[in-house]
């Protein structure tokens, strides 16, 4: 049904892109790889791994993007793609292979699996271009914004969404996303996430969607009801018309999210869907919960919501919402652990995660934002095929679970000068493979704890270094030492990016004093700012 976009909406526009263009400046983003955190139902059915294990590429354009799918062995041969910069029609051209099945006007993941996209350094735009994933299996989407994709005027791209997923789609987690339009059908957009024609098993976390007639839906009409167990956790809905998300069928779990400025309706359960509604900010809104434009009933339980300002409009024949005694009226069980945050703080503690460019910081249950190395994570073994097309999934050698890009700038560990060493070394390992460039190798010590160290035959200064691991590796508590004068730099623990004040010396070493798992250092990377 079509509904018009409210003034209000279009008014926004200019105070979000205002507001857009100081983040921008003021932050300093960093990304890691997404192999780890995964949560919400894209933890079940085998779980969802997408690219881990596989090589990682970089790509600047919607062309090299299809390159890299199109260049793998088979299309279930795991890949991360790094991407930054602005992806638009102009870089976008079909790529042909036996691995891929690409198209000119879209980023398109049609019929393959394993396959993470993540933006990297100040992010990465895909302008007037949207995401199409259809016969697809084990997909991460991480730290990209997608913006004003439209189905009517010009250029045109997926139907006009901004990310969509249709005909046999199973485990996909998108997140800290950001989705926005220019407005609604009659400006020639439509949804910012859709998913139909049997799609199961997705999380949506830690994003933004913004300015659009339409948050999204599962399910394209009253039949297609064999869409379900999808996750949205800690996003931000913000200035949008209806279809927050719009369930047709099937089990949608919503929990600590904030919602802003819903014009006409918010989370519209109908056809039989079955929502469970936890903890959730819904604020200057009409109608943020119920059955609405149909007489074929949805239904929700609720619990611990907070409604503030929020108008109702009066039961009728195609109109049931929930409010403003919202009550639940079924029960919905949820196959997975997660700790919920209190409703209260749920506008702030989305403010400062949610979206691209955010650091991909995560919520630790309590209200405050954590780095990811320090949040909540379900990271499941490589999961099996969807279907016999997938073919086999990754295999957990040696795959990074922490990957965050590098700042800009030169990797100084791989200098010609550069060396390494350590306190010793398992079988198998070696130290010089923590500055090969290859994160398939790695270095452990020959037990729980030991030193590894990268050195030059001239003194370097340093003020960033990145720890990428190993899969299964677990590196606990660290101390990185001027390792020409044994000075202690900085304590921590966990791999990432470790940070102070710039130091010139020949030697930097990495003191792993306590595990939680075997140490794997893949990279020990150096930087001068």
């Amino acid at each position: 049904m079509k509904r018009p976009v409210t003034r209000r909406l279009l008014a926004a526009l200019a105070t979000t892109a205002a507001v857009a263009a100081i983040g921008v400046a003021l932050q300093a983003p960093q990304a890691s790889a997404a192999t780890g955190g995964v949560t919400g139902f894209a933890t079940q059915n085998g779980g969802t791994t997408g690219g881990a294990g596989g090589a990682t590429v970089q790509a600047s354009t919607g062309t090299a993007i299809h390159t890299a799918l199109c260049n793998r062995a088979s299309s279930s041969t795991p890949i991360i793609i790094q991407v930054s910069g602005t992806i638009n029609h102009g870089n976008t051209t079909k790529v042909s292979g036996s691995s891929c099945n690409t198209a000119a006007d879209v980023i398109e993941l049609k019929e393959i699996s394993n396959v993470t996209i993540i933006g990297v350094g100040g992010g990465a735009t895909f302008d007037q271009l949207g995401i199409h994933i259809r016969d697809s299996s084990n997909i991460i989407i991480q730290n990209v914004t997608v913006r004003n994709v439209k189905k009517s005027g010009s250029p045109l791209s997926n139907g006009g969404d901004a990310i969509g997923m249709e005909s046999t789609v199973r485990n996909v987690w998108v997140d800290h996303v950001t989705l926005e339009a220019s407005g609604g059908e009659s400006e020639g957009f439509d949804g910012l996430f859709d998913m139909k024609n049997d799609v199961e098993y997705v999380t949506l976390s830690y994003s933004i969607l913004r300015n659009s007639g339409r948050g999204g839906l599962i399910g394209s009409s009253e039949s297609d009801t064999g869409n379900s167990f999808i996750s949205f956790h800690h996003n931000l809905y913000s200035n949008i018309d209806s279809r927050t998300p719009l369930l047709r069928g099937g089990i949608a779990h919503i929990y600590n999210n904030n919602y802003v400025g819903l014009v006409e309706s918010g989370i519209n359960s109908r056809a039989g869907a079955r929502a469970k509604v936890d903890n959730n900010y819904f604020k200057n809104s009409k109608d943020v919960l119920g059955t609405f434009y149909t007489s074929e009933a949805g239904y929700w339980q609720v619990s611990g919501n907070i409604f503030d300002n929020v108008t109702w409009s009066s039961p009728g024949t195609d109109t049931n919402p929930a409010g403003p005694n919202v009550q639940s009226n079924t029960t919905v069980s949820i196959p997975y652990s997660y700790t919920l945050d209190a409703a209260s703080c749920v506008p702030s503690v989305v403010a400062a995660t949610a979206g691209a460019n955010k650091g991909l910081q995560v919520s630790n249950g309590s209200c405050t934002p954590v780095s990811p190395s320090a949040g909540p994570s379900s990271s499941p073994s490589p999961r099996p095929s969807a279907s016999a097309s997938t073919g086999p999934s990754p295999q957990p050698s040696a795959s990074p679970t922490s990957s965050p890009p590098p700042p800009s700038g030169t990797n100084l560990s791989l200098a010609s000068d550069a060396g390494a060493d350590g306190s010793s070394k398992a079988s198998g390992t070696s130290y010089g493979n923590v500055k090969d460039g290859n994160l398939s190798t790695f270095w452990s010590p020959a037990g729980a704890t030991g030193d590894i160290s990268v050195k030059w035959s001239s003194a370097k200064s340093v003020s960033r270094i990145i720890i990428r691991e190993a899969s299964g590796s677990g590196i606990g508590s660290w101390q990185l030492l001027n390792g020409a004068t044994g000075a202690v730099l900085k304590s921590g623990s966990g791999a990432g990016t470790i940070t102070f004040t710039a130091t010139s010396t020949t030697k930097f070493t990495l003191r792993i004093t306590s595990s939680t798992a075997t140490p794997k250092v893949a990279e020990f990377e150096t930087y001068a700012s």
